[in-house]
C-alpha cells in the first residue's frame, strides 16, 4: 500500500452524501440581472442551500433581507402587514429557490463597514432599542415566508439564524457581546414559542470561539430555551485544523446536554491573511492578497475548497455555507470582466459529483495533502471520484481502487493552467494513476462508466 497516496473502495457504500455541506452565501443576482444574469452559472455549482446574509450588499439599490429594509420603522405595529416591505426579498428568495437552492434566512443585518474610528457613525449594526419589539418584527418575517401571512408564502424554509458575528464590534453589533446574549435569548424564546417546528439558532460567531458559545448556551439554559443549531465561521488555509473544530463543537454541545442541536459553519473561505483585504490596504498588499497561486480566488483557494468539502463528509458537521457572496469581486466567482475564477470551477466540480452520484463510497487518504470522496450513480452504471491534492508536490497521484474491475474512464483536471480540462489518466489492475501537469495544488474529477 506504500506506493499509494489513497484508497477508494467502491464496494463499500456509506449512504448518501451530506448535501447540506455544499451550500453557499451567494444566489442569483437581482441587481443588474437585466445586464448580466448570474443564474445559469449559479446553477452549475449545484448548491443545496443559500444563506441570505450580505445579499443587500451586492444587490445595490434593492431593499432585501435585512430587517431594517423589511421592517424599517421599528416603532410601528409589527402585527400590521402594511408596515413591512417584502417585495424585493420575495423576488430574491423566489429566483434562488427556482435555481435549485433552499434558503437559510439570516435575521438581522448585513455587515456594515462604515468605519472603525469613534467619530464614524454606524446605522444598521446598532443594537435594537427594544429587543421585544424587534423579535415581533422577526416573527412577522417568518410568518410571511412560512405561513402565508401578509400575502406571503408557505415555503419550506427550515433554518433561521439570529444575527451575524455580534462580537465583531462595530461592523456587526455596535455594543457589548453581553448585551447581544440578552437579545439572542429574548428573540430565540419568542420565535420558538410561535414556530416550534422550525430550526432557529446562531450566533454566527467569527470563528470557533468557545468563549462566545459557552456563555450564550449558559444564558439559554438559564432561560429554559435551547438553540436548534449553533453556528460559527472559518477563514483558514489549513484543512486539517479547520475540519478538526467540528468534533470539538459537537463534544461541547453533547456535554451541555444538547445532543439534538445541530452544528453549522455558516461562512467559510480560504484565507492566508486579512492584509490587503480588510487591513493595511495598499495597491501592493491587495495584489498580493488577490492575485496568483495563493490569492483569495486562486488555485490554492480552489483546491482548499474541494479538500475541505471532501473531508467534511467524514465528520458530524450538519451544515456548511461557503462565503461566495457577490457573483463578482473578492468573494465571488467572476472577475470584473465576467470571466470565471478557480473557485467557481472547484464548486462546479463538487456540484457535478453530487448531481451524478447518490451513494457515497469509502475513501481513505494516506497523505497529508490528498483528500478524496466519491460515489455511485443511482442506476449503478457509473461512478465518480474526486481527488484534491492541496499544495502537494508529487508529480503524480496513485490511488488504490477496490470494487471496480473494468470501466471506461475519463477525467477532468483543475490546476493553475487548466479549468476542468479533459486529461488522460491510467486505470489498470486496481490502480488509478493521475499525472499532474503542475507542481502544486491540483484536483481531478474521474468518471467510471461500467
Amino acid at each position: 500500500m506504500s506506493r499509494f497516496c489513497a484508497k477508494a473502495d467502491f464496494s463499500c457504500k456509506l449512504g448518501d452524501f451530506n448535501r447540506k455541506l455544499h451550500s453557499s452565501n451567494t444566489a442569483p443576482n437581482l441587481s443588474n440581472r437585466g445586464i448580466t444574469d448570474f443564474t445559469p452559472n449559479y446553477k452549475k455549482m449545484n448548491f443545496t442551500y443559500s444563506r441570505n446574509h450580505d445579499w443587500a450588499l451586492w444587490n445595490a439599490g434593492q431593499r432585501v433581507v435585512d430587517t431594517h429594509f423589511v421592517f424599517p420603522l421599528m416603532h410601528l405595529d409589527a402585527n400590521d402587514p402594511r408596515n413591512y416591505y417584502f417585495d424585493a426579498t420575495d423576488e430574491m428568495i423566489r429566483i434562488t429557490q427556482e435555481a435549485g437552492s433552499k434558503i437559510m434566512y439570516r435575521l438581522g443585518t448585513s455587515i456594515e463597514h462604515s468605519g472603525l474610528r469613534p467619530d464614524q457613525k454606524h446605522f444598521n449594526s446598532l443594537p435594537p432599542t427594544d429587543y421585544h419589539q424587534y423579535a415581533e418584527a422577526l416573527a412577522g418575517i417568518i410568518r410571511h415566508y412560512t405561513q402565508g401571512w401578509a400575502n406571503g408564502f408557505h415555503y419550506d424554509i427550515e433554518y433561521w439564524e439570529i444575527w451575524n458575528e455580534a462580537e465583531n464590534d462595530p461592523t456587526c453589533w455596535k455594543g457589548s457581546y453581553e448585551e447581544f446574549i440578552k437579545f439572542f435569548v429574548i428573540v430565540l424564546k419568542r420565535l420558538k414559542k410561535e414556530f416550534p417546528h422550525l430550526k432557529i439558532g446562531g450566533p454566527a460567531a467569527t470563528g470557533y470561539r468557545e468563549d462566545l458559545i459557552l456563555p450564550l448556551l449558559k444564558a439559554c439554559h438559564e432561560a429554559n430555551i435551547a438553540p436548534d443549531f449553533v453556528s460559527w465561521h472559518g477563514y483558514n488555509n489549513n484543512v486539517h485544523d479547520f475540519v478538526s473544530k467540528v468534533q470539538k463543537m459537537r463534544d461541547i454541545l453533547d456535554n451541555e446536554g444538547l445532543t439534538k442541536c445541530e452544528t453549522a459553519i455558516t461562512e467559510w473561505h480560504y484565507l492566508l491573511s486579512w492584509e490587503g483585504i480588510q487591513t493595511n490596504m495598499s495597491e501592493k498588499s491587495s495584489k498580493n492578497a488577490f492575485e496568483g497561486r495563493t490569492g483569495l480566488c486562486g488555485i490554492d483557494s480552489a483546491i482548499y475548497n474541494l479538500a475541505t468539502l471532501a473531508a467534511w463528509q467524514d465528520t458530524v458537521l450538519d451544515l456548511a455555507f461557503y462565503y461566495g457572496a457577490s457573483p463578482k469581486g473578492a468573494w465571488g466567482f467572476q472577475n470584473n470582466f465576467g470571466g470565471y475564477n478557480k473557485v467557481f470551477y472547484s464548486m462546479c466540480i463538487f456540484g457535478d459529483l453530487l448531481a451524478k452520484t447518490n451513494e457515497r463510497i469509502k475513501a481513505e487518504s494516506f497523505s497529508e495533502t490528498v483528500f478524496l470522496t466519491g460515489g455511485i450513480a443511482a442506476d449503478g452504471k457509473s461512478a465518480m471520484l474526486m481527488v484534491a491534492d492541496y499544495r502537494g508536490t508529487e508529480s503524480e497521484l496513485r490511488i488504490k481502487i477496490d470494487g471496480i474491475e473494468k470501466a471506461e474512464v475519463s477525467a477532468q483536471l483543475l490546476d493553475i493552467e487548466n479549468d476542468r480540462t479533459e486529461t488522460d489518466v491510467i486505470f489498470e489492475n486496481g490502480e488509478l494513476i493521475l499525472p499532474k501537469k503542475d507542481n502544486g495544488s491540483s484536483a481531478f474529477l474521474i468518471e467510471f462508466k461500467f
